[in-house]
């Protein structure tokens, strides 16, 4: 039988659907009651975890606190442990500070006494009140185990320090000055960086005041006898002497100085470190320096006084501690300053003495009240060029001298002070364009003519002779030629020496003017409208003589008496003045080339006007020039 499909109807299928609904709304109303159910026990969970938060934050806080107390009781335990044990060991380092360096031995008690200074400084940074009285002995343990340190420093540095050495037996044999053993060397260093580690470095820490106060003195005793010796050098048995180079002890005294300083330097750079060396080393050597600088201000005062004859020991000094100062520089870097000053009051004199030397070669002409009257030279010419010729022999610190004047500096009576400075003139200080010896050679010609220009003023004034006059200065000048040419000065002035050929025409003129007078009367008159007109060439004297007149006659009569009166005269008087050798043959030749033609011609035309009888005419030519060249001899 077939089985077919029942159809529902209308109301069927609203009924089925009606029952789906009510099917749903069962189920959301299960859902949104179980929803209501979870949020309450949300709300009940969130208010029981509030309460457990409430009382476990309190316990974690606790727990954490009571964590950091239980560490750092940790700690406390351990650094008791640890501050127990230096002074557990505190009487075994004690036993090495009471037995001494010498007994403990140098590193174990350097040692032991490091170990105390860590233990003090542990114990101090923990600041502990029940370590007080153990930091208290540590103090004091510390304290005496630094003073014998000291006093062991002290009598190692005393047992190979004499009081004083001689110098001499070291430069005289070419030996080195003595410098400190090996051995305490290295003793004294492990000391020194010892003290360096725990007290303030440089000159005032202890062991460089020790060091200082024992070599110091050491250096200054064994310096004192040639420091005395450079004093009594410069007094001269004749006060008059010029100084000569080298015959002063200063030379030797700074050479001795030069070789202690050294051997100290060395020594210093053995013990200190290097940022100790340069004020260790100024700080031993201070007081030597303080007796260089008694003796030079000594000797400043012995030149200063005898400036004429020892100037050229403040050139001298000058040389020998600028070169000591730049030894020292080069080899230490240190000493500059304290030279300088040591060396300023002789420098400083010798600046000024270019000047005052000038200055005084004319006060001294002025006070002359007159010249010779033969015109002899006087001493004060050879005086200044000899004082010239000394000072090309300190040539090298007068040539630093006038680089730091400069050009004419001595020309201004303050230009030294004005350039005065405590520190050594370098190279780098000076006009690097500059000569010293074209300076110095500027200096010497202003020195001679202002030599030349006041004699000349001098011999105006107190003499009224121009042939006074003439040889006074041309003395003067010839003698100044000679101690040029026949000295060093030389090379410098020899290419200078045309100032003094204008001085020598000069005084020629002076001299000569009296063939002014006598060429006068061997001038005659020629009267060219007569008959009988004069030959040219050698003249007839006889035909001459004949042609004049009676009054003519008498007049050249006239003429040779007059002329051999003032010839004789002039002779006499050529020969009465006192010339050098050569400016009697310089006026000597002029005379004769000025007069002797004049009177050869003269002698020509009228020598018969006494028909040989000598009453008028009484030199003939070779008669007079016999006598002309006696002039010159």
């Amino acid at each position: 039988m077939a089985v077919g499909t029942i159809s529902k109807g209308p109301a069927a299928v609203d009924e089925e659907a009606r029952a789906e609904v009510d099917v749903l709304n069962s189920r959301l109303e299960k859902t949104t009651q179980l929803t209501k159910k979870i949020q309450a026990s949300l709300s009940r969970l969130d208010a029981s975890g509030k309460s457990v938060r409430d009382v476990a934050g309190p316990l974690s806080g606790e727990t954490k606190r009571l964590q950091v107390l239980g560490n750092n009781v940790d700690a406390v335990l351990v650094a008791i442990e640890r501050l127990r044990q230096p002074a557990d060991s505190k009487n075994d380092e004690e036993q090495i500070i009471r037995a001494g360096v010498d007994k403990a031995g140098l590193s174990n008690y350097l040692a032991s006494i490091k170990r105390l200074n860590k233990s003090f400084s542990s114990m101090q940074a923990s600041n502990i009140r029940a370590n007080q009285a153990i930091m208290e002995d540590l103090g004091r343990l510390i304290k005496s185990g630094n003073t014998q340190l000291e006093n062991h420093f002290d009598r190692l540095l005393r047992g190979e320090t004499p009081r004083s050495v001689e110098p001499l037996h070291f430069i005289t044999k070419d030996q080195p000055f003595p410098v400190l053993s090996q051995d305490k060397l290295a003793r004294l260093g492990l000391v020194y960086s010892y003290v360096a580690s725990t007290q303030q470095s440089g000159a005032n820490s202890s062991v460089a005041r020790i060091y200082a106060d024992v070599r110091g003195p050491y250096m200054s005793s064994s310096l004192a006898n040639l420091a005395a010796a450079s004093i009594n050098t410069a007094k001269k048995k004749n006060p008059g002497a010029i100084y000569r180079a080298g015959t002063n002890g200063i030379g030797t005294y700074t050479q001795a100085m030069e070789g202690m300083f050294l051997a100290e330097y060395d020594n210093i750079c053995s013990i200190f470190s290097r940022e100790d060396w340069g004020v260790v080393f100024q700080s031993t050597c201070q007081s030597a320096l303080t007796e260089l600088a008694r003796t030079l201000r000594e000797l400043n005062a012995h030149i200063k006084s005898h400036l004429n004859t020892d100037c050229y020991l403040a050139y001298e000094i000058t040389e020998i501690i600028s070169s000591l100062s730049g030894k020292m520089d080069t080899r230490t870097g240190e000493l500059k300053a304290s030279l300088a000053a040591a060396l300023k009051p002789v420098r400083e004199t010798a600046k000024s003495s270019l000047a005052e030397l000038l200055e005084e070669t004319k006060r001294k002409i002025g006070d002359m009240q007159t010249i010779p009257p033969n015109g002899a030279p006087i001493p004060l010419v050879a005086e200044t060029m000899t004082r010239l010729q000394a000072m090309v022999e300190f040539l090298r610190p007068i040539s630093s001298i006038m680089i730091s004047l400069g050009d004419g500096g001595w020309k201004s009576a303050g230009a030294s002070q004005n350039r005065s400075t405590d520190v050594i003139p370098s190279l780098a200080s000076f006009d690097i364009g500059a000569d010293g010896r074209e300076i110095f050679a500027h200096y010497c010609e202003d020195t001679i003519e202002a030599l030349l220009t006041s004699l000349e003023y001098k011999a105006r004034s107190a003499q009224k002779s121009k042939s006074v006059q003439g040889v006074f200065v041309a003395n003067s000048v010839v003698i100044i030629q000679r101690m040029i040419r026949d000295s060093d000065l030389a090379p410098l002035l020899q290419s200078r020496v045309e100032m003094l050929e204008q001085w020598r025409k000069r005084a020629t003129a002076n001299y000569t003017d009296i063939c002014k007078d006598l060429s006068i009367h061997l001038f005659d008159t020629i009267h060219t409208n007569r008959t009988h007109r004069p030959t040219s060439g050698p003249a007839d004297s006889a035909h001459v003589v004949k042609g004049l007149s009676s009054k003519d006659k008498d007049k050249i009569k006239e003429k040779f008496t007059q002329f051999n009166n003032a010839f004789d005269d002039m002779v006499s008087r050529h020969k009465s003045y006192s010339m050098e050798r050569e400016v009697r043959a310089m006026f000597g030749e002029d005379i004769r080339q000025k007069l002797q033609p004049l009177y050869d011609r003269f002698w020509d035309r009228y020598h018969e006007i006494d028909k040989g009888k000598g009453k008028y005419v009484k030199y003939d030519k070779s008669s007079i020039a016999a006598v002309f060249l006696s002039l010159a001899s």
